[in-house]
């Protein structure tokens, strides 16, 4: 069967159909790069009325310093704990959905619908929840002998994060896991059935390795949610306290460039984290790409 080759009627309509996309990509992401890049190697006044010329020196500084090592340390626990926790929590889901009939459009649509929730306000959601004043939680824990309280103590701080960012992810994660569950031939599992493995067996020798293709792009795509996209959730939380134990990379360049007006620093940080999601984006593609030429 012949593709039929479509062909524009105008020269410059292509460029025309192209251009709100670049443009977008010009201004919302290489124009502020490259600012990121230049103002990382340049050093400011207190009053921001003049500026130096320092090279590599703001990166340098950045891994002689206590405060950023550490949070390099917060982020990538934060990272590790959001990532599993969606992960998991979503993969329970759709196996779960995966084996309903009937009400299998129901659920779906119930349990995507937290996804529309800004990250902001799913923070300010899981502040009321886990309240040491008012929350419904710590008032269990309490009952339970655990006094619950995010404010002074950095593990009930980084538990309440990872539990509100995860909330919010846990709905893109379960699509892609039903998708990639409805996409998995049921003759297999029949098969299996049949050969006497039961349900557990059967998934984690035939459904979760027919899964790895969805499963490893979820988990980039979550991790990258992990370090940029839950800013929201940590400024309406916990703004990075208590005792700096939820101050993930992605809020310390807010710190430090908007509050702390260090804007070399700030502009060298954010230039390592395009850095590390460039890299996260170039293993997926090369993940991808030797999976397709198997």
């Amino acid at each position: 069967m012949q593709t039929k080759r479509m062909t524009f009627p105008g020269r410059w309509l292509p460029y025309a159909l192209l251009a709100p996309q670049v443009i977008v990509t010009l201004v919302f992401f290489i124009w502020p790069a490259s600012q990121a890049l230049y103002q990382s190697l340049l050093r400011e006044d207190a009053f921001g009325l003049s500026s130096s010329f320092v090279g590599l020196a703001n990166f340098s500084r950045l891994f002689d310093d206590a405060y950023y090592l550490n949070s390099l340390s917060v982020t990538a626990v934060f990272a590790i704990g959001t990532t599993l926790l969606s992960m998991s929590a979503a993969l329970l889901l759709a196996a779960t959905v995966n084996r309903l009939l009937r009400s299998r459009d129901a659920y779906t649509t119930l349990l995507v619908w937290p996804y529309a929730i800004a990250p902001a306000i799913a923070g300010v959601l899981w502040w009321f929840i886990f309240n040491p004043s008012i929350g419904i939680v710590p008032y269990v824990l309490d009952m339970l002998g655990y006094r619950w309280n995010h404010r002074t103590s950095g593990t009930d701080a980084m538990l309440l994060v990872i539990i509100a960012a995860a909330w919010k992810q846990i709905a893109y994660n379960f699509l892609f896991f039903l998708a990639g569950l409805q996409s998995i031939p049921q003759s297999l599992i029949e098969a299996a059935a049949i050969d006497g493995a039961g349900p557990v067996k059967r998934f984690w020798t035939i459904v979760f390795p027919l899964l790895t293709p969805t499963t490893f792009f979820l988990l980039v795509v979550n991790v990258v949610y992990a370090m940029f996209d839950t800013f929201g959730v940590i400024h309406a939380t916990t703004q990075g306290g208590p005792a700096q134990a939820t101050n993930i990379l992605v809020y310390k360049v807010y710190a430090d460039g908007f509050v702390g007006m260090n804007i070399g620093s700030s502009a060298a940080q954010s230039v390592i984290l395009m850095a590390i999601v460039i890299a996260l984006t170039v293993i997926q593609f090369r993940f991808i790409e030797r999976r397709v030429n198997y």
